[in-house]
């Protein structure tokens, strides 16, 4: 009887650590729900197995890192020490080549967690969350090292232009449905229908109103860019979109509260800057060849939330 308690003991703590990793992949959408974690997880490898084994594996990395650093239990429970490992993982896996990559992608996503411990030291006091902004620099850095250590080489996605020769291309059609799915996986880095299907049914499986709102915020991206003439083949691909649905998510629902008369609204106004934020932010690197990632939807929604510490009925 002990010996079957003590594997029964051992099941759960093993399913629990399972929910842990899955939560800290919902958690780059804002979710904490392990189920629409798993489904984020099929929909990356439905994309690319190896894409989805480093999202685990990056999850676990940033889990571990804060068990063993003695972190908060809620804060690891709730996932919050996984998804900035996730996306550093997925990202350092997709915009470097050569033997090394996962080596690198897997050193930045360990590196990534224990910068998000002093991210998230810093922003408490300031009473912003913490968001993504640990992904953003610590991908940055390790991209812009490779022009310096050959070690590190830069996919040719990444190609640095001379701004003074650079034009702005807006021809052809938009297919608009590619343009909506490509919007939420390219949270993931996904251009792939099928997954930014299975995407969208995450978000609904975890709130009916998560979902909604990541629908408008999507749709205020696409109409937003094509009014203020972005580039068409950005548009489909989404990358004007997947930082929209973050910033929705955040401002209007995650970091709010009923008690706030203006809710949506800010969670609209926010949306809707993260466009032009995101041209402003791509042409600002584009000299260095660096992708402009979720630094649009960490300013937008740093903005609001920031303010309503003066403005509380933001």
């Amino acid at each position: 009887m002990f010996i079957s308690q003590i594997s029964t003991l051992k099941n759960s703590s093993i399913a629990d650590f399972i929910k842990v990793l899955l939560r800290g992949i919902s958690q780059v959408i804002l979710i904490e729900n392990a189920i629409s974690g798993f489904l984020i997880l099929l929909a990356i490898m439905i994309y690319s197995n190896s894409l989805g084994l480093m999202a685990l594996l990056s999850s676990f990395l940033g889990t571990v890192v804060g068990k063993l650093g003695g972190a908060d239990t809620k804060d690891i429970d709730q996932g919050l020490f996984g998804y900035n490992s996730v996306l550093t993982g997925i990202s350092l896996s997709l915009f470097l080549e050569g033997s090394f990559r996962w080596f690198i992608a897997l050193s930045g996503a360990f590196i990534a967690a224990i910068f998000t411990a002093i991210v998230m030291h810093i922003t408490k006091k300031v009473r912003i969350p913490t968001l993504t902004f640990p992904f953003i620099i610590v991908t940055w850095l390790i991209l812009l090292s490779s022009y310096k250590l050959k070690a590190l080489k830069l996919s040719p996605l990444l190609v640095p232009q001379d701004l003074v020769h650079w034009k702005l291309y807006i021809s052809g059609n938009i297919n608009w449905v590619e343009g909506v799915f490509s919007g939420i996986g390219q949270v993931f880095f996904l251009d792939h229908i099928l997954s930014g299907i299975i995407l969208f049914i995450a978000v609904f499986w975890s709130s009916w109103k998560f979902g909604v709102l990541a629908i408008i915020g999507n749709a205020l991206a696409l109409m937003t860019a094509y009014l203020l003439g972005a580039e068409h083949p950005l548009i489909i691909k989404g990358l004007y979109g997947y930082n929209a649905i973050l910033t929705i998510l955040a401002v209007g629902i995650v970091f709010s509260s009923p008690q706030k008369k203006y809710n949506f609204l800010s969670g609209i106004i926010a949306t809707i800057l993260t466009v032009p934020i995101t041209a402003s932010i791509s042409i600002w690197l584009i000299p260095y060849g660096l992708p402009a990632l979720t630094m649009p939807f960490v300013l937008s929604s740093w903005i609001f939330i920031g303010a309503r510490n003066i403005l509380p009925n933001l």
